[in-house]
């Protein structure tokens, strides 16, 4: 801010330019103003910045590289052509002055006094750098040609050691070459997404003058639109998962026709033993038919008992041309009686899964043949 004093706009009634030059001599100070107080002794106040780690003499206290100071920068000699400065800077946590300078034989900054450098230094040719080459050597380059052709060939072998690397960066950079087309793409992204995030907006806002409603929206997701959907035709279940359900009872079906269970077998051979003993005492031989009618009726109840306990669902019956398994077991059934001279009694009607009926209504003409 110092420097942008003396190139204001105001000049002063009595600058004369011819005898004054410039405003800054008018007012008998320097444009660099506190920096270059120690001018006449060649050292100039710059800001200076810690180059690297160091440990201070005085406080033993660390100093961090990139802390910096106000210091007085010096020209102390020269590397051929390239002038050397040196810094001196005081300790901001102690009275004890540093001083560094430049090296650039090296390209480095060496400690001159009043702090040692922490050593954290790798060799550049082990971390792989451009190495600067010295003196002697380029000295040697110059005068011994042998020395040159030895150097050469060994710069070629590098050269093609390096190949597949240069390589690779040189198509790494390539995707990054055309500036303009890559900005033209993301600013097109850009106003893609800019022009949905508008969309949403104004949607959400129509929402909330329509609900009558201040409360900020959470952005929609594909679950709350699923829900909606089931909500809106009140269902718990949307058509894709009861067809996955379906999906899922047809793949895990039996492909062969189910048979009787033991549970079931079981159960229809105590309905026939209670049978057999119940018809045992009912059915009492007349004289006529004797004990064989008996017999009769006793299995053709057993056979129809056997063929239809068991429900369409359990036994797999299916139906051929209209009639099912039961309907024709039933029709046999009332060929059998008529067969065995029952023709006067009342034969059940067929009805698929009704054994209990029938054996019943099979007693109940039983017993009124007897009586007759």
């Amino acid at each position: 801010m110092g420097e942008r004093k003396g190139v204001n706009k105001y000049y002063p009634p009595d600058f004369d330019p011819a005898k004054h030059g410039s405003i800054n001599g008018y007012r008998k100070s320097h444009p660099l103003r506190e920096r270059a107080r120690k001018l006449s002794q060649g050292i100039l106040i710059i800001r200076f910045e810690m180059p690297y780690n160091i440990w201070c003499d005085g406080c033993k206290n660390h100093i961090g590289m990139g802390v910096r100071y106000n210091a007085e920068k010096k020209k102390v000699g020269n590397y051929y052509t390239t002038p050397i400065y040196r810094f001196r800077m005081k300790c901001h946590l102690c009275d004890n002055h540093i001083e560094i300078q430049t090296d650039p034989a090296s390209c480095d900054y060496v400690i001159v006094s009043g702090a040692q450098r922490k050593e954290e230094r790798w060799d550049m040719k082990d971390n792989e750098q451009i190495l600067t080459t010295e003196h002697d050597e380029k000295k040697k380059l110059e005068t011994d040609a042998m020395y040159r052709l030895e150097h050469g060939s060994e710069d070629q072998q590098k050269l093609q050691r390096a190949i597949p690397t240069l390589a690779n960066i040189q198509e790494a950079q390539s995707a990054w070459k055309d500036d303009f087309t890559l900005n033209s793409v993301l600013r097109r992204k850009f106003r893609e997404e800019k022009k949905t995030l508008k969309d949403e907006e104004e949607r959400d806002r129509a929402l909330l003058r329509k609900a009558s409603l201040s409360i900020p929206l959470v952005k929609e997701c594909e679950e709350d639109r699923h829900l909606a959907t089931l909500l809106k035709y009140r269902s718990l279940d949307s058509y894709e998962d009861k067809q996955k359900l379906k999906r899922s009872e047809i793949s895990n079906r039996s492909w062969f026709l189910s048979t009787q269970t033991p549970a079931t077998n079981s159960r229809v051979s105590e309905a026939i033993k209670k049978l057999d003993l119940g018809l045992k005492v009912t059915l009492k031989p007349s004289p006529s038919s004797g004990t064989d009618t008996a017999a009769s009726h006793l299995g053709i109840v057993r056979r129809t008992l056997r063929a239809v306990a068991v429900p369409d669902s359990e036994s797999g019956n299916e139906e051929v041309g209209g009639v099912s398994q039961t309907q024709s077991v039933d029709s046999g059934l009332q060929k059998d009686m008529m067969a065995e001279g029952l023709g006067g009694t009342r034969v059940p009607e067929p009805h698929a899964g009704s054994s209990a009926a029938l054996v019943a209504d099979y007693m109940d003409s039983s017993s009124d043949s007897e009586t007759s």
